[in-house]
């Protein structure tokens, strides 16, 4: 039973601080979807090359990630603020997603063998596979920021969306070391013409079974609020059983605030250089670094590129967690967006120095940059975000703030290929060093257009103190 005061409104109640071991619980399950994520970003482009892509056409298979993205959580957020059942809130979306990730991971680098029994397209059939992955993974990761809107008080966001970003880079560093492991274990990593290599197909067997045992750990160790303990978090708001209808993205989208649309800015530049890196990282090695014809896409020497990107994009992701555990004292002692222009401009550097490091052994020193940036891109803008958002909203325009991360990518894939192509002669570092400005862009706009944070270094102190296992 609700209370009420004399004016017949809802009392208002704390919403509880939660220990570091609940906080973990919660977002374990990001631990596996950034397996996937990393197997992905880092073996999508030589997997799609292994089946016969070029290197123009790369950036054009990329945009299913960011279209199914531009669709997929926006949908998935507003249906998860009106899902009310035994089961949970978000939840549901969790092993929904899941459940159809796994099977992508498994069918992808597979395509060229189902193809044979088909009589199909082999990179449609991967683009189809591919799209299967980027869906799911969407329907299970926004929940994910969703759910540390839901369950923390707004003081402790900084350390729940640190906490999550600590999970994605130990689970992004597995994910793209394996096939490297795999091959010191003996698996083959020389693919036969128009198939995948064996240490990548295994890599994939082994992040679909670690994506299903993590979310499963999240699902049976967290409890949801109830719709009545959230009214009660919402003080004199009426809690209102009748779910919102599914037009009603349309009114939320219109009424961004303020706040998101200047982080969304930052965001562009943030993310397209991302992509650009994602998408370009192979070729460039390949053709910069080893000496590769951009035509070669077979070759032993394409695959130790293809498995030196895997190990750059892990150290990156290893970087980033020592990072993870600094943001919110730096945020602290600087500033919130002080503390996302110095990353961003690290990041930036990085990938720059990609183009003047020539020496294969060297180049984790660009990767420590990357780092910096990759763990306040997951951390600090939902940390500002959050603060702006109504608690009944918080899945629909965490969903909606996605769209300043897939417009960029969307952008950067239609362009991409072409200008690497056309103006650089299939040289993709040039392009990846474009990236590198275009996140130093970022951390510029990020002084210039985000407003300082009412946030107190006394109250940031408070949000180390509270937390505890």
């Amino acid at each position: 039973m609700l209370s009420r005061n004399a004016t017949g409104k809802l009392g208002k109640k704390k919403k509880p601080d939660l220990s570091m071991l609940r906080i973990i619980n919660m977002s374990m399950g990001f631990l596996g979807i950034q397996m996937a994520f990393g197997l992905q970003n880092a073996n999508a482009s030589r997997i799609l090359a292994n089946f016969g892509a070029d290197v123009h056409e790369l950036s054009w298979f990329w945009l299913v990630a960011p279209v199914t993205g531009l669709i997929v959580q926006p949908v998935i957020g507003h249906m998860g603020d009106n899902t009310w059942n035994p089961m949970g809130r978000r939840k549901p979306y969790f092993l929904i997603g899941t459940l159809f990730c796994a099977i992508g991971l498994v069918m992808l680098p597979n395509a060229a063998s189902v193809t044979q029994m088909m009589v199909a397209n082999v990179l449609l059939l991967a683009v189809i596979f591919l799209a299967l992955m980027d869906a799911s993974i969407n329907v299970a990761m926004e929940p994910f920021r969703a759910l540390v809107g839901d369950m923390l008080p707004k003081h402790q966001g900084t350390i729940g969306f640190s906490v999550q970003t600590i999970l994605i880079g130990i689970g992004a560093v597995i994910g793209s070391y394996l096939p490297d492991w795999l091959t010191g274990l003996g698996f083959s990593n020389i693919a036969a013409e128009g198939f995948v290599a064996e240490n990548v197909i295994y890599s994939f067997y082994t992040g679909a079974f670690f994506l299903l045992l993590t979310i499963l750990y999240t699902i049976f160790t967290t409890k949801e609020y109830s719709p009545q303990e959230f009214a009660e978090f919402e003080g004199d708001k009426e809690f209102e059983e009748k779910p919102s209808k599914f037009s009603g993205i349309f009114k939320d989208f219109s009424n961004i605030p303020a706040q998101m649309k200047k982080l969304g800015a930052v965001q562009f530049f943030s993310w397209f250089a991302l992509f650009t890196m994602w998408v370009f990282t192979t070729s460039a090695l390949a053709t910069h670094h080893l000496g590769l014809s951009p035509e070669d896409t077979h070759s032993k020497e394409f695959n130790d590129a293809g498995d030196l990107t895997g190990k750059l994009f892990g150290m990156y992701n290893l970087w980033a967690v020592p990072f993870a555990f600094l943001l919110t004292p730096l945020a602290k002692r600087i500033g919130k967006k002080q503390t996302h222009a110095v990353a961003l401009t690290s990041g930036g550097i990085g990938l720059i120095l990609l183009y003047f490091i020539k020496d294969v052994s060297l180049l984790w020193i660009s990767m420590v940059g990357l780092g910096f940036a990759w763990a306040s891109i997951l951390a600090m803008p939902y940390a500002m975000l959050v603060e702006v958002i109504p608690q009944k909203k918080m899945g629909v325009y965490m969903g909606i703030f996605n769209f300043f991360i897939v417009i960029p990518q969307i952008i950067n894939g239609l362009l991409g290929g072409p200008v690497v192509s056309s103006i650089f002669g299939k040289q993709a570092i040039y392009y990846v060093v474009i990236g590198g400005i275009c996140m130093v862009l970022g951390a510029v706009l990020t002084m210039i257009f985000i407003k300082s944070e009412d946030e107190t270094p006394r109250e940031v102190e408070e949000d180390i103190k509270q937390v505890h296992f």
